[in-house]
């Protein structure tokens, strides 16, 4: 090698470096519905979102909403990052807030991942150093509230937030590592002292546990009972159950993009693009256990941006490079998001599972929600 190219490789690997090394903070907050005039929200300032395509299971079991435990196996890097692909994936929730529109708000366990978490602050934003192949996690819980602007107009912000902590070492968090098995238990107690959530680390046994008690409104008790389709969040997009996996795309990576929001056809946006899924071994969502005993036997899903009605938008043909819609499969391991995988049995029609037009209700009339679809 040549030594003015052994420079430039060293100057690139030493920007690339102090790219990942530096810490960065990012605030992603829950799509709340937008109806002009009706009801204008905004997020408040240092935050963003975008689309939250949603895994959900669905049961009519007594307590089903308050009481469940995730089995997941946490993806690993390929020749892409997990991170590449949106900035965080969260299991969450519909939380009872009294100084929240409709007096709800909305609980996202963000993991985070390729990043070592330094800091969850109130607002609901994080700071991270890169660490590849490592999760750590936050639990934002987002609100409505008037901004005075009119009477219809709210902004987003944060009711509580809390890093998960490692049981073992307080005030430090608890670090998963790509390819661990790891559960995650939503509970109440007696105290009524807010949602529970522990996390279990079953490849190393260590485990975290925050409780949902907001300095400033209360304790965040689960809104509903039951896991059923139409239990969904008063001022939310879409007509789904209470608890659900959402991975958050449409996001620039939050180490070389800076998690930029972004939209299917930009070439800095591989949330949208196949090959970039299709390169580390996904998620594996294995079960969903109720507080009965019962295992989830129904699955839905929904987009609260249509799917493939989103990529129209901005893409002059679905299907090519960085215009795809990623879906959910079932396969051999479990639930996957991203694309077709190795060990996929459905795929559900791939993007086809996502309705692409508002034909359900809610608070605000018909036709203002995505509908779910029910996988089986």
């Amino acid at each position: 090698m040549s030594s003015k190219r052994f420079l430039l490789l060293a100057a690139s690997l030493v920007f690339t470096c102090s790219l990942h090394a530096q810490t960065t903070t990012a605030c992603l907050a829950h799509h709340p519905i937008y109806i002009p005039g009706v009801l204008e929200t905004n997020y408040s300032q240092g935050c963003t979102g975008h689309d939250e395509p949603e895994l959900m299971p669905v049961s009519g079991a007594a307590g089903s909403a308050r009481d469940l435990t995730w089995t997941a196996v946490l993806p690993t890097n390929g020749r892409s990052s997990v991170s590449d692909v949106g900035p965080t994936f969260w299991f969450g929730g519909t939380v009872n807030d009294p100084k929240s529109l409709f007096s709800q708000a909305f609980v996202e366990l963000q993991f985070y991942p390729d990043s070592l978490v330094s800091k969850c602050f109130n607002d609901g934003s994080f700071s991270v150093n890169f660490a590849p192949n490592t999760f750590t996690a936050c639990a934002p819980v987002f609100k409505l509230v008037p901004n005075n602007t009119s009477a219809h107009s709210f902004t987003e912000t944060a009711a509580f937030n809390a890093m998960l902590e490692d049981s073992t070492t307080p005030g430090s968090p608890l670090v998963m590592q790509a390819g661990d098995t790891i559960t995650v238990h939503y509970f109440v107690t007696p105290a009524a002292d807010g949602f529970h959530i522990t996390v279990t680390d079953l490849a190393t046994g260590h485990s975290g546990t925050m409780t949902l008690n907001s300095p400033s409104d209360g304790p965040l008790m689960p809104a509903y009972a039951t896991q059923q389709i139409g239990n969904s969040l008063g001022w939310g997009t879409v007509n789904d159950a209470p608890n659900s996996f959402v991975w958050e795309i449409g996001h620039a990576s939050i180490f070389t993009g800076g998690d930029a929001f972004c939209v299917p056809g930009q070439t800095n946006c591989d949330s949208y693009n196949a090959d970039s899924w299709a390169g580390f071994s996904p998620v594996q969502i294995k079960s969903v256990v109720f507080g009965d005993g019962s295992s989830a036997k129904n699955f839905a899903v929904v987009s609260d941006q249509g799917g493939k009605a989103e990529v129209s938008l901005t893409c002059a043909t679905y299907g090519g490079s960085f215009c795809i819609y990623p879906w959910f499969t079932s396969g051999k391991s479990g639930f996957h998001y991203g694309v077709d995988y190795p060990d996929t049995l459905k795929d559900f029609g791939q993007a086809n599972q996502f309705t692409q037009t508002l034909q359900c209700g809610g608070p605000f009339g018909a036709n203002t929600t995505f509908c779910s679809t029910v996988l089986r």
